[in-house]
């Protein structure tokens, strides 16, 4: 394989705005668009994960983007309300507010694309906000999954273990720790690692499900895990289920798991050279779309 370097050489260079997808001063957000070599085949639209998460994938969402753009995708990178360089609060973000943001991106992608195929990426969290997203779209659409958490409920899990380690750094007494764990699972505003947490942004995470919308039918859906190379490859039984609901919703399911690190979690960039690879290769394929199961 050749380096990067040779590969994204002749790309055109991405570009970057404030598009304003929303009225008002803050309706702006950030986007990175990446064209594509040739003419485009299909459009993606990238959801960033949570909090810490996008900060710490944002080399392997960049590495893929250019290596789909080389492959003919054009790719969209948006930075939801009070994430990264778009406008407003972390700690003023609510769930609603997410899921706006990705519905009216993928509506000004869906234009531009013109009939082309459309998938919304996401990653972690990002699979959920893309998915429910999807619910008030026109299909069929295509899903690209890296990583999926299955539930919100999983991501305050996720927070509430950050308390408990927090809790051993700083020595807080168990009572503090157990009342700010509480107000977590209640779904009240909390500050957790450096990030204000707002109640909106809590008690739309608590409901919220990784389930196939019904723009998901005729579409395709990629789900693709990373793991340790040592790990046994076999699916776990709610991955099982929750892959059963998406062919169920009538969408053609490739799942596949590839070796490489958790980069979401690390400090350090440690590229997952698999997951580009595999995930170019995926949306690459022609797959005819499955039927719904009887």
């Amino acid at each position: 394989m050749k380096p990067d370097s040779e590969v994204l050489a002749p790309l055109p260079a991405r570009e970057a705005w404030f598009e304003a997808l929303h009225p008002g001063p803050t309706g702006e957000r950030f986007c990175i668009r990446h064209p594509a070599q040739g003419e485009a085949q299909a459009f993606v639209l990238y959801i960033h994960p949570f909090a810490e998460e996008l900060n710490r994938s944002r080399r392997m969402a960049a590495l893929q983007s250019r290596r789909l753009a080389a492959a003919g995708f054009e790719v969209w990178q948006v930075d939801l309300f009070g994430c990264g360089d778009s406008p407003g609060d972390f700690g003023a973000a609510g769930w609603d507010a997410w899921l706006d943001d990705v519905r009216t991106a993928a509506r000004r992608l869906a234009v531009r694309a013109a009939g082309k195929p459309v998938w919304l990426w996401g990653l972690r969290l990002g699979c959920i906000l893309a998915a429910e997203a999807a619910e008030a779209l026109d299909g069929p659409l295509n899903f690209l999954l890296w990583q999926p958490l299955l539930s919100g409920h999983a991501q305050m899990q996720q927070l509430l273990r950050l308390v408990s380690a927090g809790e051993l750094l700083a020595r807080q007494s168990a009572g503090e720790a157990a009342l700010l764990r509480q107000r977590v699972a209640q779904g009240e505003a909390v500050e957790i690692g450096g990030y204000a947490i707002a109640a909106p942004l809590l008690q739309g995470l608590k409901p919220a499900r990784l389930k196939a919308p019904a723009s998901a039918a005729r579409g395709r859906t990629v789900w693709l895990e990373v793991t340790n190379p040592e790990a046994v490859a076999s699916m776990s039984p709610v991955v099982i289920q929750a892959c059963q609901g998406w062919i169920e919703a009538g969408t053609a399911l490739q799942y596949q798991k590839v070796a490489g690190p958790a980069f979401w979690q690390l400090a350090e960039c440690e590229d997952a050279t698999e997951l580009l690879d595999a995930t170019v290769a995926a949306l690459r394929a022609r797959v005819v779309p499955q039927a719904a199961a009887p």
